[in-house]
């Protein structure tokens, strides 16, 4: 997924604020169910919650830059998975973060719905 820098993404010094590096993230996730019309959810009461995040900070982008987010899949177990996001501009990493998605079902842990274990395939 692309994304252009713009300027409420900035800190005081033009550069990309840290935490919307885990925002451009989220919205590559979302994106991957939306491009196939689908809801990342069955419900109002069920959907994937962050269990654990783990973060590399590695370079900066600034204002008007566009970058590339990059899902890979790694793990698969009933209620969760882990993927491993990637924000690139052109071929220079700027982060890359680790993060555990539990399944939940009215705050408890539910195993992951087949039509979405199906889209996780395409990321493997």
């Amino acid at each position: 997924m692309k994304i252009r820098v713009y300027y409420e993404d900035t800190d005081a010094g033009d550069i990309v604020y840290h935490t919307n590096y885990i925002k451009y993230c989220e919205r590559a996730r979302s994106e991957l169910f939306f491009e196939r019309e689908m809801m990342p959810a069955e419900d109002e009461a069920s959907g994937f919650v962050v269990r654990k995040i783990q973060a590399d900070f590695l370079s900066t982008a600034k204002l008007g830059d566009i970058l590339e987010v990059t899902t890979r899949f790694l793990q698969e177990k009933n209620t969760s998975i882990t993927l491993l996001q990637s924000v690139w501009k052109s071929e220079i990493k700027l982060f890359e973060m680790e993060i555990l998605l539990v399944y939940v079902f009215k705050g408890r842990p539910k195993r992951i719905p087949d039509n979405f274990r199906k889209l996780f395939d395409l990321y493997r």
